[in-house]
Parts: C-alpha cells; sequence; structure tokens
C-alpha cells in the first residue's frame, strides 16, 4: 500500500512540541478569564447586571410644614408631577433629546443644559427634565412610552406659599441646588437630581429639618427600559414642621400697614425676643420659584434699585438718625453726665467754627432750653450734638456696642447684617485716616459712618424699656439659647428714657399723630439723611431717590414693654409718617390680646 505520508512531510519534533505547549497556554488563559469573571470579579458583573434589569427611582419628601404661634398654618405642599429622564436604557436617549424637548416644549439648549449640569449623578438615578408637567405632558408622555423608554413621571410635593408674597422674606423659598452642592452632595449620596433645598429665609436656615429624608423604589425594567414590576418600595420620611412665634394677624397688619412704601417693619416679644411679625417691601411671591421662576423676572428683581430680593428687615445697614439718640442717652445717664443737663437749644451747635444745625432750623424755630427727658421728646439735635461732644467717640462706642450695635443679633435667619459702629480703628483701617472730633457731633444724632438694621433697632428700643433686658430675636418656637445678654440699667436711666418716648406720641413730641387713646405707647422717631447736603446740592434733575428714610422704634407698654416694633420708611421724609405705621402693628397687638381673652 502506497504511503500517503512521507517522513519528509511529518512536523519536526520541537515545532509540535511547540503547538502543543501553545494550545496548553491558551486553555490556560480561558481558564484564568474565566475564574476572574466569575470568581475575582463576580460582585462586580452582578451589579452591573443588576443595574441593567433594575431601576431605582427616587420618592422625594415633602418638606416639613409652616405654622404660626397659634397653629395656623403658613406653608402648605401640594402634590405635582415631574418629567425625569432615564440615561440606563438601551434607547439612544442622546438622539431623542431634539424630540423630547419639542414634545415638552422645552428649549433644546435648556434641556442640554439640565442634562451636563447632573453628569455627575450615577447613571442609574433618572434626572428631572421639567418640573410641574402639564395635561398635554403627561399625554405626550404617556402616547410616546414605546418611542421614548427613557421618560418617566415622578410624583413630588411641590410648595405653596401664601399669596401676593405674605411673609415672603422670612419665609423664603426653594429651588433647585447650586452647581458646586449638585457636585458635592449628590457623590455624597445626599441629595438627588430633582431635589430642592431652601434658597433663602426660614426655608434656607432650617433647610435640613424641613428636608426629611428621601424614599426609592426599585422596580424592573424590560429591555426597553418599561417598567414590569416593583421589587421594593421604601417610602419617605417627611421633614419635621416648623412651628413660629410669628403672629399672622399682626403679619397681616403690619404688611397692610407699610403697603407698597419701601422700607421694613419688625415686631417682637421683649421678654422672650420671639418675633411677631417681620416685612419687607418691596415683596416678591415665592410661588413662582416653587414653579420654575422665569428668567424675565430674575432680571427684573436683580435689577429693581429698590431690591425687592433684599431682606430689609436684616440686611438693610442704614443710618438710624435720630433714633440712635436712646443710644446717646443711655450713655449719658449711665456716666451720669447727662441726669441733669439741660441745654439751651437756638437752632444750632457750633464746633470748630462749623454750624451743626437743629432741625427745627428749618422752621425758623428753636427748642430753648431742654433737659435729656424733653430732649427725646423733641428730637432736639443740639442737645445730643452737645451731649456727644461731651461724651466723645470712645463712651458712645461703648454704650453702642453694649446695646448690641456693630454686630449680629442672632435672629434664625440667613445672611444677617451686622451694621456698623465707627470707631477711630475702623477709620484708621479702612481709610487710613485719624479720626475728626467734628465726626462724632454727626454720630451723636445717628448720621455720618454709623448704620443699624432694623431688627437690631427694635431689640435695642425693647430692652432698654425692659430695663436692660435683650433676649436673641427668633423665630421657631423651640429655638434654644435664646437667653441673649443683659446690660442693667440704672431705674432712673429707664424711667427718664421711657418718659421721654411715652411724650414722643402722647405730649406733643414729634410723633403725636401717631397717639393711641387707651394705650400706652411711646417711642422715638428718627429721619436720617441718605446723601450729605453738600452732595446733594451738587446734583442736578429730580432728587427723589435722596428723600431722607424715615424711622420709628417704639414700645408698649412703654413700661414691662409686651411688644417692641421698629419701622423703616425709606424715602418716607418724617419719622412721624413711620410712627403711624407702628401705631396700627400695635393696635393689631392690642386686638388680638383682645380676642385671646375673650377666647376667640
Amino acid at each position: 500500500m502506497p504511503q500517503i505520508l512521507d517522513r519528509k512531510d511529518k512536523l519536526p519534533e520541537g515545532r509540535l512540541q511547540l503547538v502543543q505547549w501553545l494550545i496548553v497556554l491558551g486553555f490556560l488563559g480561558l481558564g484564568f478569564g474565566l475564574w476572574q469573571l466569575q470568581i475575582l470579579q463576580a460582585a462586580k458583573y452582578a451589579q452591573l447586571a443588576e443595574q441593567n434589569r433594575v431601576r431605582t427611582e427616587p420618592i422625594p419628601a415633602p418638606r416639613g410644614k409652616i405654622y404660626d404661634r397659634l397653629g395656623r398654618l403658613l406653608v402648605d405642599n401640594y402634590p405635582s408631577f415631574s418629567a425625569y429622564l432615564q440615561r440606563d436604557t438601551r434607547n439612544n436617549w442622546k438622539a431623542d433629546l431634539p424630540l423630547i424637548a419639542s414634545g415638552l416644549a422645552i428649549p433644546l439648549d435648556d434641556l442640554q443644559a439640565r442634562v451636563t449640569r447632573f453628569h455627575a449623578a450615577p447613571y442609574y438615578q433618572p434626572i428631572p427634565i421639567k418640573e410641574d408637567i402639564t395635561v398635554a405632558d403627561e399625554a405626550f408622555i404617556a402616547a410616546h412610552r414605546d418611542q421614548f423608554p427613557e421618560l418617566e413621571t415622578i410624583m413630588a410635593s411641590r410648595r405653596l406659599y401664601p399669596k401676593n408674597g405674605f411673609a415672603a422674606h422670612l419665609i423664603g423659598y426653594v429651588g433647585e441646588p447650586s452647581d458646586a452642592q449638585i457636585a458635592r452632595e449628590i457623590a455624597n449620596g445626599n441629595l438627588h437630581p430633582g431635589a430642592v433645598v431652601g434658597k433663602s429665609g426660614l426655608e434656607q436656615y432650617y433647610n435640613r429639618q424641613l428636608m426629611g429624608q428621601d424614599g426609592e423604589r426599585r422596580v424592573m425594567v424590560d429591555s426597553h427600559g418599561r417598567v414590569v414590576g416593583t421589587l421594593s418600595d421604601s417610602p419617605p420620611q417627611p421633614g419635621q414642621d416648623l412651628h413660629l412665634t410669628l403672629d399672622e394677624n399682626i403679619q397681616m397688619a403690619a404688611e397692610l400697614a407699610l403697603g407698597d412704601r419701601p422700607g421694613a417693619v419688625v415686631a417682637l416679644d421683649p421678654t422672650t425676643g420671639g418675633v411677631l411679625a417681620l416685612v419687607s417691601r418691596p415683596s416678591f411671591d415665592p410661588n413662582l420659584f416653587a414653579q420654575g421662576l422665569p428668567a424675565k423676572q430674575w432680571q427684573q428683581w436683580v435689577n429693581d434699585p429698590d431690591h425687592p430680593l433684599l431682606d430689609k428687615a436684616i440686611q438693610a445697614q442704614l443710618a438710624p438718625g435720630s433714633v440712635f439718640k436712646l443710644v446717646m442717652s443711655v450713655a449719658g445717664l449711665q456716666e451720669n453726665v447727662a441726669e441733669t443737663k439741660t441745654v439751651d437749644c437756638q437752632g444750632v451747635f457750633y464746633y470748630g467754627g462749623h454750624p451743626f444745625k437743629c432741625w427745627i432750623a428749618a422752621r425758623h424755630e428753636v427748642h430753648g432750653v431742654l433737659n435729656i427727658r424733653q430732649a427725646i421728646t423733641q428730637s432736639c439735635d443740639v442737645y445730643f450734638y452737645t451731649l456727644g461732644n461731651e461724651l466723645g467717640i470712645g463712651m458712645i462706642d461703648k454704650y453702642a456696642f453694649a446695646l448690641g450695635l456693630g454686630k449680629p443679633t442672632g435672629v434664625d435667619l440667613p445672611q444677617e447684617a451686622k451694621g456698623l459702629v465707627p470707631t477711630p480703628q475702623w477709620k484708621e483701617k479702612r481709610f487710613h485716616q485719624p479720626w475728626y472730633k467734628g465726626e462724632t457731633i454727626d454720630v451723636a444724632i445717628g448720621q455720618g459712618a454709623v448704620t443699624a438694621t432694623p431688627m437690631q433697632l427694635a431689640r435695642l428700643v425693647g430692652g432698654i424699656a425692659s430695663g436692660g433686658h435683650f433676649p436673641r430675636p427668633h423665630l421657631d418656637s423651640d429655638a434654644a439659647d435664646t437667653a441673649g445678654f443683659d446690660l442693667p440699667l440704672t431705674p432712673a436711666t429707664v424711667t427718664t428714657i421711657t418718659d421721654g418716648m411715652r411724650g414722643v406720641v402722647n405730649d406733643g413730641g414729634t410723633a403725636a399723630s401717631a397717639h393711641l387713646e387707651g394705650v400706652d405707647f411711646g417711642g422715638k422717631t428718627g429721619t436720617a439723611q441718605t446723601i450729605s447736603n453738600q452732595m446733594l446740592h451738587t446734583i442736578t434733575g429730580s432728587h427723589r431717590q435722596y428723600i431722607d428714610n424715615a424711622w420709628f422704634v417704639g414700645v408698649s407698654p412703654v413700661v414691662n414693654p409686651r411688644i417692641a416694633v421698629c419701622v423703616l420708611f425709606q424715602r418716607g421724609a418724617e419719622g412721624s409718617f413711620a410712627a403711624q405705621i407702628a401705631a396700627k402693628v400695635v393696635q393689631a397687638y392690642y386686638r388680638g390680646q383682645q380676642r385671646a381673652e375673650r377666647g376667640q
């Protein structure tokens, strides 16, 4: 039989062994790969497989509700649906974005920006693309479920704020987290895409308390991303409710009294520090933030010269004018400089050859001889020019700081301003200039560089009338550490000042128009320049924006008061106009007391 293969056609022994070793190594490599997949990285690939068939959907927690001190509901929630984009589907969802944007009436650039904004979020987490969707939006999503399986609707609770901007600045508003918060908190698992956080007011200050804990739902999806079953459901934990010291009726009275005038109103219980009312004007509607604020509206608010987004009750740092004479009175009486001091006001005080006029000189009148009680009632500038010159800036600063000016009150609201008590050291550091004694004369009547907020001045007047007890202002009825501080005042100091304040509204003083029949009510007016007379004379055109600011601080009863009020009426011209606003707030307080006594 002929040989099929010749010996010379056979593989050499060495080459045959090489082939055999290559086959063995191939099987070893394959075995190692299988061992790595099934043993070493089994958990990883099991997790990936789980994510491909199981989807986690957030269940947003309702924020805590907010109530006034009598349990009346101020801020509620309402159910709403939002459209979300699922990025873990097998669909090419990026290619679908133009059609989705058109169907949901979202500008494509905005939609793409949202997707980019949440790029750091885990891929299995849905991202919100439109909040508070309409019936038409829901119909579009339902009709295109097969075409766009990446679209989902998720129910969430949205904020429902009082109408017409009621208490807007103190309540605040919610919105999407900032980009920095998103990058930080989502990576830490503290926020999910679509979460809302407090952006101002109480919503921001008590955000963690109000937010609660989100739940989640784990659902099974098919290869097209469609839900086919629910695996688990962890319900959310609603946020804690917030009960305030605020009185809805007093708040309403303060808002109506201030009206559309630019400024602020603060009402406190001086015995506890509880805030009874807090108003800032102009205001805004926080519901617009909850529903999605149009860019045009935001720009309008930002560019408004009256600053509607600024909480003037705690952030307006303005010259207090003659209200500062209460600080001067405390300093003069405590230091035994003013107790028996009288001054003959002839309408002008001269210092270094420079005339400092009294306000009454504009009427071509004089105050004549006054003691300090009368000087408070008549708000005589000459008396306090004289007192300030004798005390000196060091003593004035000492008592201004001791009475709580120049530092935040600690009220439970964000971004509280501290005002300014000017000192020689401050001026040297700020302007590299020495302090001139003539500047002390301006500070003595609340002009010059001294500034304060309405919150500071409300606490100041209440604390003085209470004998030197200054509790920390607060809005949370369960707030801790509200003791504040005490500045022991002599009975003679308190009596002299409160008698002078009583005269302001009852004895022909500077706020006689705010007199309340049968009510023990007193206070101090202030009229503060917004620009120097010298500068004003150089300005052509309308001077309306430079009209003096009107202030009033008051208490009732005058001795051991139960309510302290501060009113800032910007461009109000005279403190008496601010006093009339304060009188309406005090009336509202007593109406509430009468209703409580009748059990209503």
